[in-house]
């Protein structure tokens, strides 16, 4: 779609970042893949600087402003992940960095989002309002908006998991990946058909807040209902006239909705299993390949996950629910 180039922006972008990003592992669940009859990698994004993919993302956006842009800052809106990866991106590049946060969004990332030095402004309303808001203000005071998910650049970023992905494990057939406003699953995907078209990959949603499903099912960008998700990350709308609808349409085979308690059970059991606490959204490949789970049988899948930022408090009163 417009401004996003497979698989030379991924490329580039990697040329970029390569020194501060990760090369996050990948690694083998055995019980997991014995129990669900697949062959299953964890690729470990939650490992990633900042906790979750989006630092990929962020600083590769930063690295391609112009002098003049990088002098009179950015802003954006977030409820956390992207939030934390810009700023620590900022800080790196020394842009200055207003972000407006969802009043909506959990107390845990806010706090660290102050710690970690971005001007951290409240917005009362949903995280899409909040971006819509942001490109306005943005645009009023000449700064330049950045997107968590709806701008090449960002895009780009979030592909070079793929490339990654290939490297390590040349034979996977399905990859799994998380989706909010399809920035991640649009990056992997267009890296993953123009290199290695044969490979599937899936998207999943939390049922409570399933934008991307909806509007794939529409044909075009809609609004619904949402509930609470444990997937937080993920949560909200898409914004209107984003890129990734069209990239999803392209590039996507599928969209897998899964409930709130199956995401806490992908949580438990990426806990017990591997004895990592990742956040609801971190979960939700597995989540979804345990929905679908004769969709993959006997199939080599990579489960991503995109994120670990969840409090340990909230992660023990869920282990202790019934």
């Amino acid at each position: 779609m417009e401004g996003t180039r497979f698989p030379e922006g991924v490329l580039e972008a990697r040329e970029r970042i390569r020194k501060e990003a990760f090369h996050t592992p990948l690694s083998f669940s055995r019980e997991l893949s014995r129990s669900l009859g697949a062959e299953i990698r964890f690729k470990w994004e939650n490992k990633q600087v900042t906790g979750s993919f989006k630092f990929r993302g962020a600083l590769n956006r930063l690295r391609t402003l112009t002098p003049e842009e990088r002098k009179k800052g950015v802003i954006s809106a977030s409820t956390g992940n992207h939030g934390l990866a810009l700023s620590l991106a900022c800080q790196l590049e020394d842009v200055p960095f207003l972000l407006l946060f969802p009043q909506s969004a959990s107390a845990n990332k806010w706090q660290r989002l102050n710690e970690a030095g971005a001007q951290v402004v409240s917005y009362q309303g949903s995280c899409d309002e909040a971006e819509i808001y942001g490109r306005k203000l943005a645009s009023e005071l000449g700064k330049v908006f950045i997107s968590p998910y709806n701008d090449p650049e960002i895009i780009h970023g979030q592909g070079t998991i793929g490339l990654e992905l290939l490297e390590d494990w040349p034979e996977v057939e399905d990859i799994l990946v998380p989706i909010g406003g399809g920035g991640l699953i649009s990056g992997i995907a267009g890296l993953i058909k123009s290199v290695k078209p044969s490979v599937r990959v899936f998207g999943v949603e939390p049922e409570n807040s399933a934008f991307m499903a909806a509007s794939l099912k529409a044909g075009q960008i809609i609004r619904i209902e949402e509930k609470e998700t444990l997937a937080d990350a993920v949560a909200g709308g898409i914004e209107p006239g984003s890129i990734t609808f069209d990239l999803c349409r392209q590039y996507v085979e599928a969209v897998i909705t899964v409930k709130e308690e199956l995401i806490r059970q992908a949580m438990d059991l990426i806990y017990l299993e591997h004895n990592r606490m990742v956040e609801g959204a971190g979960a939700l490949a597995l989540a979804g390949l345990i929905s679908w789970r004769n969709e993959f049988a006997g199939h080599k899948v990579a489960l991503i996950v995109s994120g670990g930022n969840v409090s340990p408090r909230l992660f023990n009163h869920l282990e202790k629910k019934p």
